[in-house]
């Protein structure tokens, strides 16, 4: 939790110096619902009122980056999965916006994220030619522990910091995806996944424009009493 905190406190000042400190993680399962009628209206003594009946036309994942330093939005992935590929093919287009520069990625530990995908990605990235091994057999590649300690590493120019499990509320991006429920989710309605996307990807652009602003973060990772 204190290497979290610090990393952020540290955001300002490295993205001074052009290290971008980008907070990840997915959205999954988002439904593109379709009221069956519309709402009834706002009117003198009651609010507005849903219609509570449904057509699911099915889902998407969202794969957000929230810069910590800027509170912007940066390189949204929008599509039906989330597997290891999807995930390092997000990693690669955040990269491709900077290709020179440093990169710290806020992540929780699911396995797409200490992934051999992500490992061979980085290594690529970085120069590295070192013989990473056989997955689930030897080398940097042998296990979920063997990755995450290479995509750790503070010496390469793309690293990972990991937020400990369970405790997902230290991912920042998730402040924001509370947001997008509330704005875009929570009374939508949506013809296809198609419109769903497009109203995604429409409000991080309004977003990024018009309420882009970095979050006050002042945990500093003192452990909490209940």
């Amino acid at each position: 939790m204190r290497t979290v905190g610090a990393t952020y406190e540290a955001a300002p000042a490295r993205a001074a110096a052009g290290t971008h400190t980008i907070s990840t993680d997915e959205k999954t399962g988002i439904q593109a619902l379709e009221r069956l009628h519309p709402p009834l209206a706002m009117r003198p003594g009651h609010i507005e009122r849903l219609e509570f009946e449904y057509v699911r036309h099915g889902t998407q994942c969202l794969i957000g980056n929230f810069e910590v330093a800027t509170g912007q939005v940066l390189t949204p992935s929008v599509g039906p999965t989330r597997t290891e590929e999807d995930f390092a093919a997000h990693i690669a287009q955040t990269l491709a916006t900077d290709p020179a520069g440093e990169w710290i990625f806020v992540v929780d530990q699911l396995n797409t994220h200490q992934s051999e995908a992500l490992v061979r990605l980085v290594a690529a990235e970085c120069g590295l030619a070192a013989d990473l091994g056989v997955k689930g057999k030897a080398g940097l590649l042998a296990s979920m522990a063997s990755r995450k300690a290479f995509l750790e590493q503070t010496s390469h120019r793309i690293r990972f910091v990991y937020t400990p499990k369970h405790s997902s509320w230290l991912n920042q991006i998730e402040i924001w995806f509370g947001m997008l429920v509330r704005r875009v989710l929570k009374r939508g309605s949506f013809t296809s996944v198609d419109e769903l996307r497009e109203r995604l990807l429409a409000f991080i652009a309004y977003f990024n424009t018009a309420l882009a602003k970095p979050f006050k973060w002042t945990y500093k990772g003192r452990p909490l009493t209940v």
